[in-house]
This record gives C-alpha cells, structure tokens and sequence, in this order.
C-alpha cells in the first residue's frame, strides 16, 4: 500500500512538473525568468515544516529560503503557488519558516497576501 502511495505522488509530481513546464511564460515575472511553481519544488526539503509549525526546518530547507527569501515578492508567490498549494503547504505555517531559520535579513512584515511575514 505505501509502496503504491508512493509511486502515484511520483506520477503526480511528474504531471505536475509537466504541466507547469508547458504553462511557463518566457517574460520575467515575480521570481525572474523562473515561474513561482518551479522555485516551489526547490522547498522539498521544507515539506514538514510548511505544515507544522512545531516541526524542526532542516538545514536544506533554510538554505533554499535564503536564497528564494532574497527577492520578498518571489518568496510569497512561491507560498502561494498552486504546487505549494498541491503539496499541501499552509501559508500562515510556511510564512514562518523565514523567522524559524532564524534569517537576520528576512523582510519583517512584509504583506504576503493575506499573511505577513513575521
């Protein structure tokens, strides 16, 4: 059973990956030449901690937050996104992650829709 879970968030992934590659736009939006949707897959590593706030955010996961968290307007499209949204990422729980990795140049009350940035 886990073994087929698996594979259908794999084909999942894989569709979803398609789909956002054959919807790009060749003009620079919020995240520069890179859509939102294809930055947010660079947060695997922030899975856990984009839906728990009391769950430890690993290394990896900073270091992609830092760089993502250079541009503001690109780290909230990307909390935002619709492949954040397919993996289930709660927004007022990632908006967090900038302050839980500790970020001395993290944007403080940024408005990120809805949230702001803490």
């Amino acid at each position: 059973m886990a073994a087929a879970l698996k594979l259908m968030c794999v084909m999942g992934l894989i569709v979803l990956v398609g789909i956002v590659e054959i919807g790009k736009i060749d003009a620079a939006g919020e995240c520069g030449k890179s859509s939102p949707d294809n930055e947010a897959m660079k947060l695997a590593p922030c899975a856990e901690a984009t839906q728990d706030d009391k769950a430890p955010v690993s290394a990896g996961c900073c270091t992609q937050v830092k760089k993502i968290g250079q541009n503001p307007s690109c780290l909230c499209a990307v909390l935002l996104s619709n492949t954040a949204k397919a993996f289930g990422v709660k927004p007022e729980i990632a908006i967090t992650i900038p302050k839980r990795c500790n970020l001395a140049n993290r944007p403080v009350g940024y408005k990120c829709g809805p949230y702001t940035l803490p």
